[in-house]
């Protein structure tokens, strides 16, 4: 009687035991699934060399972007970044391709982001300039902020080596990031177009802001020495955008110039907290990007003497937030 009732208590008690195991086991892989649920994307998110298109929504809009990350990018390392902005009526590609600034970003270990205006003509608004961005007031500064802010999350960024460059109406968004955005935008580099006078004397930078500006003098779209829009809004001249710039950045009343061939330089330095403004004049320069790819021959060939992507990267490096 003994014995059989003993063989019912070991049953019972393999079956306990089994019980058990399984129970433990259960609970094991289910620690286990917790474990290796991915945390938040911008902790985890392998960055590889090349470009991506990227989205983000910022004041009711989904704005995107092409984000390059240069060849042998390295995420322990702090990484400068430049903003690249298109002209009205093209977009993040046509920037890749008329700049050239993905394949200097490959050989200088920098970040390129290539954003897109919005609109059925793509465009940025620089104030009182451009199409359905400054119609609609688009908040693009505030696009701008948000942009690096989310980099930040996910790419090890030097904040302070954060330059931005824009071509036409992008010039013009970049200048008004000069203005607006100069806690964070280091130095800024515009091609083929300055401001319009309102928002040029509306601009009070927190501190000077280093400018290099190129400029062709036979541009029709943004002329050499100014003119009206349709809207009857007043762009500067060069001269006067780059004495405006001066003057802001207590610069040097003396030019310093050297010209070669069809190429004008002149610098204003040193200037306060280590900043400087150049002008590259381009004699018979047409509506284009100096030493890259033309938007379209009827707007205009790019006088190839020079390269302002190689000569805007030199001057970037050279002028790191003070």
């Amino acid at each position: 009687m003994f014995s059989g009732f003993s063989v019912v208590l070991m049953k019972q008690e393999r079956f306990f035991f089994l019980a058990l195991t399984l129970l433990l086991f259960s609970f094991a892989c289910g620690e286990t699934i917790l474990a290796e649920t991915p945390p938040p994307v911008g902790q985890t998110e392998i960055i590889e060399p090349g470009d991506s298109t990227r989205f983000l929504s910022h004041g009711g809009r989904e704005r995107s972007y092409i984000l390059h990350i240069p060849v042998g990018y390295d995420s322990s390392r702090p990484v400068a970044v430049v903003l690249a902005f298109h002209g009205i009526g093209l977009n993040a590609e046509e920037m890749v391709r008329i700049s050239g600034f993905s394949e200097q970003a490959d050989a200088a270990g920098f970040i390129v982001v290539y954003p897109n205006g919005t609109g059925e003509k793509s465009s940025w608004n620089g104030g009182h300039c451009c199409g359905e961005a400054a119609k609609n007031n688009v908040d693009d500064v505030g696009f701008v902020r948000a942009l690096i802010g989310e980099l930040s999350t996910s790419i090890n960024i030097d904040s302070g080596r954060i330059y931005a460059t824009g071509f036409s109406n992008g010039a013009i968004m970049v200048y008004r990031l000069a203005c607006e955005l100069s806690d964070q935008i280091a130095a800024i580099g515009p091609v083929g177009a300055t401001q319009i006078l309102e928002d040029a004397q509306a601009c009070h930078p927190g501190r000077s802001v280093p400018v290099i500006h190129f400029h062709g003098t036979a541009d029709r779209l943004n002329p050499y020495e100014g003119g009206a829009t349709q809207a009857g809004f007043q762009f500067v001249s060069v001269d006067d955008a780059i004495q405006f710039w001066a003057e802001k950045n207590e610069c040097p009343g003396q030019v310093q110039r050297t010209e070669s061939g069809n190429i004008v330089h002149d610098l204003y330095a040193p200037c306060s907290q280590n900043s400087a403004v150049e002008l590259y004049t381009i004699l018979d320069g047409e509506h284009a990007w100096p030493g890259g790819e033309a938007v379209s021959p009827q707007i205009g060939e790019p006088a190839m003497e020079i390269s302002a992507t190689s000569l805007m990267w030199e001057f970037f490096d050279s002028h790191p937030m003070p």
